[in-house]
Formats: C-alpha cells, sequence, structure tokens
C-alpha cells in the first residue's frame, strides 16, 4: 500500500535548517539572553529588509501584531475595522479585542479576497480602518482597495499572516498598507517552532508604538518607566533564531510551492474542481492549495480512502460564528458559498512530482461523476 500523502510535512524543511538552528541556539545557550537582545534584532531587521519595509517589530504571534497595530493607531471603541468574512476568525477576534467593532465584507468569487466593492459596501460613518487578508498567500489587489481607503480615510493594514513573500506589482506582502501583520506560525511558509509574529511597516512612529505595547508599554530605554497600558507580546530569542535560519531559504521554498500549485492548476483546468484565482498583478506564495467542489465532503472521503490528506480553511465564514453573529449586517453571498465549496490540497515546499501527480489523478478520479 503506498504512504499517504500528507497535507502537510514540516520535517523535510526542518532538516534543512537543523544544523544552522543548533548552531544558534547553542549560542543563546552561551549568552543566557532568551528575550529580546541580539538575535531578535537581527531578525527584525532582516525581516523588514525582506519585506520592504523600515522597521519590523517582533511579537509574541499574528493575533497581537493585528491587535497592537489597531491600539496604537489609537483605534477602538467607538470604531469600526472592516475585514473580509472569509479569514481565518483570529482577524476578527484582533479588532474585537482592541475594542473596535468589526464590519465584515464581502469577497471576489474567483479569488475569496476583498475587493474595492466589497469594502466600500461596507463602510460606514464609523470606520476608521480596514484589514486586507492576503488569503492563502495571495495578495489581493491594493491598487484599488488602497485608492479607496485613502479617499475615506481609512488605514490600511495588511494581514499578511499567510503570505509571506507575496508580491503585488513586485512590492511584497506588508509593505503597501500603513503596517503588515505576520504570525509565524509552524506551518506558515515562514514558520517557528512555536508561536510568534511581527508587524512591518515604513512608519517610525507607529512602530515605536507596537514596541513600547509590546513590552508591558515601557518607554523605550527604560525598565520600570511605563508609559502606556501593554501587554507581554514579545518574540524570544530561540523563535528569532529559528526564523532567522529558515528565512535563507524561504524564496527557494515558495517557488517550489508554486511550481506544485501550477501542475495542481493545469490538472483541474477543464474540470468540476477548479484552484482558487489569483488577483492581477499579484504573484502568490501558496501557503494553501485551495479548490472549490460542488460536494465537498464527498471529495474529502474519496480522497482520503486514496491516501490524501486534505483539510478545510475555513468551513464557517467569520459573520457565522457564534460570537461574532451580533456584529452580521447582513448576508455576505459570496463567502459563505465558497465556505460549503472549498478543500485545500497538500501543499508544503518538498511536496514530490509523484506526491502532486497522485493528488491530481485523485482528485479527478474522485470528482468523475460531479454534475451528473
Amino acid at each position: 500500500m503506498e504512504e499517504q500523502v500528507p497535507f502537510v510535512d514540516l520535517n523535510a524543511m526542518t532538516a534543512e535548517v537543523r544544523p544552522q538552528i543548533r548552531a544558534a541556539w547553542d549560542g543563546l545557550l552561551d549568552a543566557g539572553q532568551f528575550v529580546g537582545g541580539p538575535v531578535v534584532e537581527e531578525f527584525e531587521g532582516a525581516w523588514a529588509r525582506y519585506c520592504g519595509t523600515t522597521r519590523a517589530v517582533g511579537l509574541a504571534n499574528g493575533t497581537d501584531a493585528l491587535q497592537l497595530t489597531l491600539r496604537a493607531l489609537d483605534i477602538g471603541p467607538g470604531d469600526e475595522v472592516v475585514l473580509p468574512a472569509a479569514t481565518f476568525v483570529a482577524t476578527a477576534e484582533a479588532v474585537v479585542l482592541a475594542g473596535a467593532t468589526p464590519r465584515f465584507a464581502d469577497v471576489s468569487p474567483d479569488t475569496l479576497l476583498m475587493t474595492a466593492e466589497t469594502l466600500e459596501a461596507a463602510v460606514t460613518p464609523r470606520t476608521r480602518a480596514v484589514i486586507v487578508v492576503h488569503l492563502y498567500g495571495q495578495m489581493a489587489d491594493l491598487g484599488r482597495l488602497g485608492r479607496f481607503a485613502d479617499g475615506a480615510g481609512l488605514a490600511l493594514i495588511e494581514d499578511a499572516a499567510q503570505a509571506h513573500g507575496a508580491t503585488w506589482l513586485g512590492r511584497r506582502a506588508g509593505s503597501v498598507g500603513r503596517a503588515g501583520c505576520f504570525s509565524f506560525y509552524p506551518g506558515k511558509n515562514l514558520g517557528a517552532f512555536g508561536d510568534a509574529g511581527a508587524v512591518v511597516t515604513s512608519d517610525d512612529v507607529l512602530a515605536d508604538r507596537i514596541a513600547c505595547l509590546r513590552d508591558h508599554g515601557r518607554a523605550p530605554g527604560s525598565h520600570v518607566d511605563h508609559v502606556a497600558i501593554g501587554t507581554n507580546s514579545r518574540l524570544d530569542a530561540t523563535q528569532a533564531a529559528v526564523l532567522s535560519a529558515k528565512l535563507t531559504r524561504l524564496d527557494d521554498w515558495n517557488t517550489a510551492r508554486r511550481v506544485a500549485a501550477t501542475r495542481y492548476r493545469e490538472a483541474f483546468e477543464y474540470g468540476p474542481v477548479r484552484m482558487v484565482e489569483e488577483a492581477p498583478d499579484a504573484r502568490g506564495v501558496y501557503h494553501l492549495a485551495v479548490v472549490r467542489v460542488p460536494d465537498r465532503d464527498r471529495l474529502r472521503d474519496k480522497l482520503a480512502a486514496a491516501g490524501v490528506q486534505t483539510g478545510v480553511h475555513y468551513p464557517v465564514p467569520c459573520h457565522e460564528l457564534e460570537p461574532y453573529r451580533r456584529y452580521a449586517t447582513g448576508p455576505l453571498p459570496v463567502a459563505e458559498r465558497a465556505a460549503r465549496e472549498i478543500v485545500s490540497l497538500p501543499m508544503f515546499p518538498h511536496i514530490t512530482e509523484d506526491q502532486v501527480t497522485r493528488v491530481c489523478k485523485a482528485v479527478r478520479e474522485a470528482s468523475g461523476g460531479f454534475g451528473e
């Protein structure tokens, strides 16, 4: 019996960087500095340069990256923040944790990303910001979104938690809006060995405020002068060492993901299963390889029987989750329909040609009766 095609395989990535990480951790053990310090600063500088911004502020996780960015922009009670309903719950969660009110927008039926039109439909006089989510590793059309946001006086924040290295018109995710928020959860394109996150920005004032808030509201250079009500959301040095090691491989790993995604797209071009599209002028990094299918449960059952693991990201749009229904203002038909049809196929940098072939064959066989 053939081995399963896993949904994700992190071991090969770990094997590539294991010697570099071991050496870095030995250095940390010798130095005894595990929170902050030169290892964190080195990663922050490298990540800012990679993203094309002047600053990066390391944080404990991606949810804090969103929440602290909103707080640093003085967005809170009485303010609304527009975000797409098709996203991981953390996007909405961060808005509520900041004290603001989420306003859910629908998405494009082709890309499942927010558009200028769906943003405009959700804006009210109380709206102060928009969080544009680069879902599945595909960047949204930040040209039209940015022009609308600027005209409406909205701060544009990029939720780039799934888009490490993705580009729009050659600009990297996180570098176009007021700030870009990243998660480095282990399964991400750039993943730590635990929770970690960061905000990138070229706004020094904003970066300084986030750096203050992440460290209990401490004033710069002081250990005892607390000038704001902050929290504890520091990136620890052990995770920074992992991220620095993996960053040297990120572009190659993203290229491998795109190769696999191209094969998926070509294989499903004419059948009932179709890949979610990329936005014009964008170059995705395929954190997830997502297809839409008429009968998701049937497809997943058949793929499981064929030894192919799958996932669903995400089966319930945010505005239909119980804690967030109070913020829903009406149906969002595109996001609601897509949530019933999406399936995530195996995707990771070291997926082999044979594994991709097996997935494509299994999908074609499993979907052969659809539409009859």
